[in-house]
Formats: C-alpha cells, structure tokens, sequence
C-alpha cells in the first residue's frame, strides 16, 4: 500500500510541474511575441518557443497518461491534455502560416486554459 501511494504521488507530481511547464512556456511565448515588434533576435526567439511550448504540450499529455494508467486516477487529464495538444498544433499550423488574427487569440485561450489546469485544484491519486 505505501509503494502505490509513494507511486501516486510521484505521478501527481510529475503531472503537476509538465502543466507549470507548459504554463510558462505559453507566457514566454508572449513575451517573445512581444520582441518580434521590437528586436531583431525576437522571430528566432519566438520560433524557438513555439518547439519548447509544444513539447510541454506533449509532455502535459505524457504526464496524464502516465498519472492515469499505473496510478489508477481518472482519465480526464488525459483529455484535458490531448485538447490542449490539438489546440498547440493548431496554433503552430496558424503561426507557420502568418495568421495573426487567430494566432494570438488562440495563444491568449491557451494561456487562460493552461492556468486554469493550474490552478484546478487536484489531491493525489490514493
């Protein structure tokens, strides 16, 4: 019993920090969104988020499978997750394509969403 608790908590956590990493790659986006107005180095910076955020997105995904299957919780992360990660990708299609009039709303939805998962409260999965 102690091991499956020590296993729950580890996989919480583990899902915990891949939504505050995700979380603060989509504020460092913004940022550099900000820079694309006012540095040279801003697009490369940007661009570079874009990689960054959308591997947290995958990692966020990761983290709730993984909370869900060994851990016994529910599999709504996983759906929280995988939504998230359809909406990184559409925001990378529409970035890849210059569409700026639905780019930063979505980056704006994203963020809001992304803190959200944050702040829900959550217990470990014993």
């Amino acid at each position: 019993m102690a091991t499956q608790t020590a296993t729950a908590q580890r996989t919480f956590s583990f899902l915990r920090i891949a939504i505050i990493l995700q979380t603060l790659t989509i504020f460092l986006q913004a940022v550099s969104a900000g820079l694309l107005l006012t540095a040279s180095y801003g697009e490369t910076l940007h661009s570079i988020g874009a990689r960054v955020m959308y591997g947290a997105s995958m990692l966020y995904l990761l983290a709730a499978v993984l909370a869900w299957k060994p851990g016994g919780g529910s599999p709504r992360p996983i759906w929280h997750a995988s939504g998230f990660l359809v909406l990184a990708s559409v925001q990378v299609v529409l970035g890849i394509a210059h569409v700026p009039p639905a780019h930063l709303p979505l980056g704006v939805l994203m963020f809001g969403l992304s803190v959200l998962a944050l702040a829900r409260p959550r217990r470990p999965l014993v």
